[in-house]
């Protein structure tokens, strides 16, 4: 433990002496941190957070009470002494009550996530998991095993997303939805089961998009979704229509690899 963390550690915080924990760490009251945790320089946790298991937390981050990290998977194969792993970068804000697992040894043995991430209030991030950078999970928005979640997609509230499902980048997930297949970038669903709803065009223009790329993106659209074709003849027909858009490009890869297949 770095010596210069400890005036920033409440005397009631349980920390074990072979934690990593890097200056300006705070920890707040009641709080626990295992063994095997290393917590990067900056980091803020709150109080009565559970710390636990094989987990690296980058810098800067801010966790909030009642959240419990690193904790074992949900998973019936597992073994309580198996040595699994829970990654996660800088700039997160994890809010009260958030759940965060990690691995299995099924896969990678790594649970992941990136950078600048905001996961509201009870938010849960199951076994397996990959979330990339600048993504929103609103409260309670619950992901199952084996997801992958690419940069600045938006979860919406109690949203519940089906194991080894994949959510493309910019894409937008209304509230109260239950996603049970791969949802493609750019585009916004929603729904018991979720459905398209076309681009997220709001989302796009946010992050500024230009019109030129959005243009791309809606031809693609309606080419792949409503033409009438099938995948295979609207891939196609994108990649010859649109062969200078890495917005379309990355779209049609997306599509062509998804294994639990598509929202439509």
């Amino acid at each position: 433990m770095d010596m210069h963390s400890e005036e920033l550690i409440h005397p009631t915080a349980i920390v074990h002496p072979k934690a990593s924990i890097s200056g300006g760490v705070a920890i707040g009251a009641y709080s626990v941190v295992g063994e095997h945790v290393t917590i990067g320089k900056d980091t803020k946790i709150g109080s009565h957070v559970l710390i636990e298991g094989w987990t690296t937390i980058g810098e800067r981050n801010a966790i909030y009470p009642f959240s419990s990290i690193g904790t074992p998977p949900q998973d019936i194969g597992y073994k309580t002494t198996e040595e699994t792993y829970l990654i996660i970068g800088d700039d997160n804000i994890i809010r009260e009550s958030a759940t965060i697992h990690r691995a299995t040894t099924k896969e990678e043995k790594k649970t992941i996530i990136g950078n600048k991430n905001f996961l509201m209030a009870y938010a849960h991030v199951a076994h397996d998991c990959k979330v990339g950078n600048n993504i929103i999970m609103a409260n309670a928005a619950t992901l199952g095993g084996h997801i992958l979640i690419e940069d600045y997609a938006i979860l919406g509230g109690i949203v519940a997303v089906h194991q080894f499902v994949k959510i493309g980048t910019h894409a937008l997930i209304g509230g109260h939805s239950a996603v049970v297949q791969d949802v493609p970038p750019y585009v916004s669903a929603t729904g018991n089961r979720a459905k398209l709803y076309g681009l997220n065009h709001v989302g796009l223009r946010r992050k500024g998009f230009s019109e030129e790329a959005i243009k791309a993106l809606k031809k693609a659209y309606k080419i792949i979704f409503r033409s009438g074709l099938t995948l295979e003849q609207a891939l196609q027909e994108v990649r010859e229509e649109l062969p200078d858009s890495p917005e379309v490009a990355h779209l049609v890869e997306f599509i062509s690899v998804s294994k639990r297949g598509l929202t439509r």
